[in-house]
């Protein structure tokens, strides 16, 4: 059974740091990618980052480049998001997910193209 389980939200101050991780087991295939996602309340999940197993390619949403960096340990099948200079703005439930068959580039951030995801971990930016 594929799990992923989140960990490292939670409440920072605008300008603050957060790392938050991605445990991946259960996969009886590599996978093709994982990406990370977010949903704000009221508004639609969107892709925030993801990384390509296959090369360690990484991709970002326009609004975090500079700010995030997505890596990985597959000794540890884990992937992490850290997140640097946080932003109100940021606030939202951040969910990892993961995807065994190849995901075309212009739509490797879309959430529709993944299968597995993980129960999400609570990001909340505010002074």
């Amino acid at each position: 059974q594929v799990q992923l389980v989140e960990s490292g939200g939670g409440l920072v101050q605008p300008g603050g740091s957060l790392r938050l991780s991605c445990a991946v087991s259960g996969l009886t295939l590599d996978y093709y990618a994982i990406g990370w996602f977010r949903q704000a309340p009221g508004k639609e999940r969107e892709g925030v980052s993801c990384i390509i197993n296959s090369d360690g390619s990484t991709y970002y949403v326009d609004s975090v480049k500079g700010r995030f960096t997505i890596s990985r340990d597959n000794a540890k099948n884990t992937v992490y998001l850290q997140m640097n200079s946080l932003k109100p703005e940021d606030t939202a439930v951040y969910h990892c997910a993961a995807e065994t068959k190849d995901i075309r580039v212009g739509v490797r951030m879309d959430p529709y193209e993944y299968d597995y995801w993980g129960q999400g971990t609570q990001v909340t930016v505010s002074s």
